[in-house]
């Protein structure tokens, strides 16, 4: 594990939502600075941590089930300790310690930056302890803490969310929504373009209701980020549709240079009455005037989006609507998955529960006709020459590199490590939905 007797192993799994990975390696800092060092395998570790998600169905069997394998870790090691943050952390608290007595700590994604001292409590005082509240009195001020940024890193804007989408345990595990100020996330990427960052992506839970304190909103920040910022690209992620405004897309347009050619715009579904029970605020028709804004000021952008199929309620023609909603869209990437009911939200009361097997049955023909429009789109990419920043190598493969796109299309070409975090032409000869192999243009 490491030579030095005074450092221990920390090991942690990261399960949901990009906002889950930017916190794990938050944990990793702030413990790294208390003399914790990442390992590989549970088996080298002092310190274990699941961080959680509880955004899909089983979360909490997930975690029983993973501390459960530690069982025999946790006799032979009587210094280890193991605990549950992220989303099923926030959502038990106390219950977890109660009902699973191999756990000894469990904190929410709000007590991140407490971890070291509650680590540090844990271990002196040798007792359970489960630490959940909200801080809702201090303003969001955070430093980006990312050990090895590389290439391609997250940047926290926003956290929590205000929506209360009727599906969603988000503002029940993460709180009311609050932004970081903007002169702080400059100074941010700033430091990361000194690192040798060249993308960033800009979380939120609903990132393009950002709004700092000196009254910036989303699109000004983005201006900001990309005229008082060297980073060479900047996506996003998550937006919603009801914020999304000709503001924002004339940004994204004036300046291509550096805001990336993709936009995830979850609809969710296609229908406008599923829509409504949702609590989405928008319509079906509002939606796609909203994608026909996005396409009309950027023409070419890609599109990906989230769906969720078997809603409580959601008829044959409802998931028609949303499958045709999908064709008429012409998304390059789907995330769909199926209805599952969330402790605290109002759609798990809902008595009109769709059959596990008609939401198995929607979910496969979604993406069945998905796999062949996305054959069909990416066919756009065959022989154009796209700038492709180079992430890394293949593993497997020797003379083989790999990058984004634009438009985060993943790009495979012939290539070698020195062109890792330069942005090089490859002009594209093989096509698939999720991936495009390519020539690097010398």
């Amino acid at each position: 594990m490491t030579e030095n007797p005074s450092i221990q192993g920390v090991y942690i799994t990261t399960y949901g939502c990009q906002m889950n990975v930017n916190d794990s390696e938050r944990m990793f800092s702030l413990l790294e600075l208390s003399n914790y060092q990442e390992v590989q395998k549970p088996d080298d570790a002092n310190l274990i941590i699941i961080n959680s998600c509880s955004v899909r169905e089983k979360p909490v069997h997930k975690v029983h089930s993973e501390v459960g394998r530690y069982r025999q870790l946790k006799k032979e090691n009587p210094n280890l300790i193991i605990g549950v943050g992220g989303c099923v952390g926030q959502q038990e608290k106390k219950k977890l310690l109660s009902d699973v007595p191999l756990l000894d700590f469990v904190f929410g994604p709000d007590n991140i930056d407490t971890l070291p001292s509650l680590v540090s409590e844990v271990r002196a005082k040798q007792e359970r302890v489960a630490k959940a509240k909200f801080d809702y009195q201090s303003p969001y001020q955070v430093e980006t803490l990312v050990r090895n940024p590389g290439v391609s890193t997250f940047v926290n804007i926003t956290k929590g969310c205000d929506n209360f989408c009727t599906f969603c345990i988000v503002p029940f595990t993460r709180g009311r929504e609050r932004s970081r100020s903007m002169k702080d996330l400059i100074d941010d990427i700033n430091k990361l373009v000194e690192r040798g960052t060249k993308e960033v992506t800009l979380l939120g839970q609903n990132v393009n209701s950002y709004k700092s304190d000196c009254g910036a909103n989303f699109a000004q920040l983005m201006k900001t980020v990309a005229t008082d910022t060297d980073i060479q690209r900047v996506r996003f992620t998550t937006s919603h549709p009801k914020d999304f405004d000709q503001e924002l897309c004339d940004v994204l347009q004036n300046h291509r240079s550096k805001l990336c050619d993709y936009i995830h715009l979850p609809v969710q579904s296609g229908s406008s009455s599923i829509l409504d029970r949702m609590n989405r605020r928008y319509t079906r028709e509002e939606y796609l005037e909203k994608v026909k804004m996005i396409k009309d000021t950027i023409p070419g952008v890609s599109l990906s989006t989230d769906i969720i199929v078997g809603f409580p309620g959601e008829t044959d023609q409802d998931f028609a609507d949303t499958l045709s909603i999908v064709q008429e869209v012409g998304y390059e990437t789907i995330f769909a998955f199926k209805y599952s009911p969330r402790p605290y939200t109002k759609a798990a009361k809902f008595t009109d529960q769709v059959a596990e097997d008609v939401k198995s049955a929607r979910l496969n023909q979604l993406f069945a006709e998905h796999r062949e429009l996305g054959f069909e789109l990416a066919k756009r990419y065959d022989g154009q020459v796209l700038d492709i920043l180079v992430e890394g190598t293949d593993d497997k493969r020797e003379g083989v590199a790999h990058g984004r796109s634009t438009q985060n299309k993943l790009v495979h070409f012939n290539g070698t490590a020195d062109l890792i975090g330069k942005v090089v032409p490859v002009r594209i000869n093989k096509v698939a939905p999720n991936s495009l192999k390519g020539e690097l243009q010398h």
